[in-house]
């Protein structure tokens, strides 16, 4: 019976934090607006599932759900369905290492071999900076050889460990020299996984759930290790020669740093909104991460360390941003400063533009 009671009142209490996410001064005619604007968008891209945040003035004004998690048993999208945030997971990784940056703990300048010696020499100088602004060379999924080392492990899952996650490409050969260009790199980031459990001395999960989680009280964000039993996980979509099919469930264990997380719509909002606050990350922080990042020949790159940037922090246009693209999922977190906006975006449709969805969310706060 304690049991019971136990249960009910985390129930209650999880209930009452998502109204309170929710609680809105968006008048019920934009509710309208952008209720049948998705509707339309969603129909136009054959979008199977949805859920939107909606931020104004610096606090969560909407959170909506659209379509199923299941299509097969028609189970509608809820609150609580849990979809990947597939390379939004960046900027997660992107704020613990300037957490630790900012406590003296990790330096951004000196060799990540010092932090990590598994990494093997490539003959040249590789930093955390450059690993948080995909400057480092480090290869993606296509741009060059993938080399993945031969081994045995003791361990059914290994990869939970971000150390042994290296495995999966650090003998590939460098795309080019660090600090050359920008080359966009997941598995630069399963790298600054690493960096950041060494300097940490913990394991990197257990870093985001300490240094994020618990802060912001993200109650469902977690690793979506798909060995384990995640209640509302949805179901994921693509297509195939035009026609709407399940997707394959892929684990995504190992590359945990550049896109292995899943959550509610809500903590992801939350998330988003605590980076628009004062309180969670300081001015200076933000400053260093919302500032393009520069190649070595001087040139500007429209990435700053964990985020997409277009305009400028100190003319106060700057726009800050990530999407992600995975299997069973569709994303994106858009920040504008000046207005102190955001409008979230997760899907379970792998093939949806949700830069159309925010676009029409946008203009619909601007009227407003």
């Amino acid at each position: 019976m304690r049991f019971k009671f136990k249960f009910i009142a985390l129930l209650i209490f999880q209930l009452a934090s998502y109204a309170f996410a929710a609680e809105t001064d968006l008048s019920k005619s934009s509710k309208e607006k952008i209720d049948a604007l998705v509707h339309e968008e969603m129909e136009k891209q054959d979008a199977v599932g949805l859920a939107i945040g909606v931020i104004n003035n610096g606090e969560i004004v909407y959170l909506q759900q659209y379509g199923y998690s299941d299509l097969k048993k028609k189970q509608k999208v809820s609150l609580g369905t849990k979809f990947r945030w597939a390379s939004i997971g960046k900027p997660l990784a992107a704020v613990a290492a300037m957490q630790l940056a900012e406590e003296g703990k990790l330096d951004l300048d000196v060799d990540i071999r010092k932090y990590v010696p598994e990494f093997p020499d490539k003959g040249v100088k590789i930093t955390t900076r450059q690993l948080l602004s995909h400057l480092g060379g480090i290869v993606h999924y296509s741009n060059g050889p993938v080399v993945k080392t031969k081994r045995s492990y003791d361990s059914k899952h290994p990869y939970q460990d971000v150390i042994l996650a290296l495995d999966t490409f650090k003998e590939s050969p460098l795309v080019c020299k660090p600090g050359e260009k920008f080359s966009y790199t997941s598995h630069g980031y399963i790298l600054l996984s690493a960096v950041i459990q060494r300097a940490g001395d913990e394991k990197f999960a257990d870093q985001v759930k300490n240094r994020i989680c618990r802060p912001l009280k993200l109650r469902t964000l977690q690793p979506d290790y798909q060995w384990k039993r995640i209640t509302n996980r949805a179901k994921g979509y693509k297509k195939k020669t035009g026609e709407v099919i399940e997707s394959t469930d892929t684990d995504v264990s190992w590359k945990l740093g550049a896109g292995g997380w899943i959550s509610s719509i809500n903590d992801l909002a939350q998330f988003a909104k605590a980076l628009l606050g004062e309180d969670f990350v300081s001015e200076e922080v933000k400053k260093q991460m919302w500032r393009r990042q520069n190649t070595s020949d001087g040139s500007l790159v429209g990435y700053g360390l964990g985020f997409r940037l277009s305009g400028s922090y100190s003319e106060d246009n700057l726009v800050v941003e990530h999407d992600g693209l995975q299997e069973k999922a569709r994303s994106l977190m858009r920040l504008k400063l000046k207005e102190n906006d955001g409008v979230v975006i997760m899907s379970n449709s792998e093939y949806i533009n949700p830069y159309k969805f925010a676009d029409l969310i946008f203009k619909i706060l601007e009227d407003e």
